[in-house]
């Protein structure tokens, strides 16, 4: 997704300006404004647009406030428009000067998130951005019940989501999404790991999924064997397929730092690689999860890997190649991370 693409008009130039503001983890209200203001002239044709900038009534669309209608204008006048450009020239640039080899051999991401629980946008424009950046799937993992902070899915929510899915698909399938490429949209959850070891869905609405990432979110200081018990009792008899940011720490960010669980990394490992469970490498900044000294265990216990961007906008799916210089750094051969596998392989897996 380069910059160049996004002169031909001003709603690319709106979308391009919140995908790197979101890609530069900038504060939400900053970005929301100029999706809302390419949503609200996303129906109107050039001749419409260019009417009410010259009639001053462009901010009388709702939606659409001074500084998106000085970009709209600008995008219109057939330059790039300065607010483009400033934010281009500060988080334009590439994320990390390594791992682009082995991000050029991952053919999707197996964890995002979209407004339906805690992420910031439309299923449909996760879906249309991950084509943009040359996926060949997404998977959509919102949150489950019981990270009710994080409005998570019921079972009714979630079946509710999967016709969305299906919908997406479909819309995409007959071509009214330029750029398509055989791209799908893969249904999917970040399902919570209760207390003792079970996932927090129900069985049968996991096996009307295509693929299960499992994670963590509660009791995080939890003692030590009984944290490992929980971890390997999930991995070890429920249908999960990937181990979400295994020790749930955080090292930067604007939620401040948090530390790892505890847990026997052993034994958590040992289950992955016996179960065929891949462990995910967290390419969020303030994650980088799990830590080196625990990746490097789990290349030797000869698990598998999932490299996510646990993405909670659009912007943020470019964060893959953060996660793809660690895996690099690590040594982890690439026939080892399941989303460089065709989507075919991927779900015999996750369905075996």
């Amino acid at each position: 997704m380069s910059g160049h693409e996004y002169g031909a008009g001003p709603v690319a130039a709106l979308r391009r300006i919140a995908f790197l503001l979101e890609r530069g983890r900038e504060d939400t209200y900053k970005v929301k404004a100029f999706r809302a203001a390419a949503a609200a002239i996303l129906p109107l044709s050039e001749h419409e647009l260019r009417a009410r900038v010259a009639d001053g009534t462009l901010t009388e669309l709702a939606g659409v406030g001074s500084s998106t209608a000085t970009v709209i204008t600008e995008a219109l006048a057939g330059g790039v428009p300065k607010r483009l450009a400033d934010v281009e020239c500060e988080h334009g640039g590439p994320l990390t000067d390594k791992g682009h080899d082995l991000r050029a051999r991952l053919k999707g991401d197996l964890h995002s998130h979209s407004d339906w629980s805690d992420g910031g946008s439309p299923i449909e424009e996760m879906a249309f951005t991950a084509m943009e950046l040359g996926h060949e799937y997404l998977v959509l993992t919102d949150h489950s019940p019981r990270l009710k902070v994080a409005h998570g899915l019921s079972a009714e929510r979630l079946t509710k989501q999967l016709g969305v899915v299906d919908a997406v698909n479909e819309h995409i399938a007959t071509g009214s999404m330029s750029g398509a490429g055989g791209f799908t949209l893969l249904k999917g959850i970040e399902v919570d790991i209760l207390d003792d070891g079970r996932l927090d869905q129900t069985d049968a609405m996991l096996d009307r999924l295509d693929l299960r990432v499992a994670s963590v979110h509660s009791k995080l200081a939890m003692e030590k064997a009984a944290m490992t018990k929980r971890m390997v009792t999930a991995v070890s008899t429920t249908r999960m397929n990937v181990l979400g940011h295994c020790t749930g720490r955080l090292v930067t960010g604007n939620r401040g730092t948090r530390p790892g669980s505890a847990f026997d990394a052993r034994a958590v490992f040992s289950a992955c690689a016996e179960h065929g469970v891949a462990v995910e490498i967290n390419s969020r900044p303030e994650r980088r999860d799990p830590p080196t000294t625990l990746m490097e265990l789990a290349r030797d216990l000869g698990c598998l890997f999932s490299i996510d961007s646990d993405a909670h906008a659009p912007g943020q799916l470019d964060f893959l190649v953060l996660g793809c210089e660690r895996a690099e750094a690590a040594g982890i051969e690439p026939d080892r991370i399941v989303n460089t596998w065709s989507r075919e392989r991927l779900l015999a897996w996750a369905n075996g």
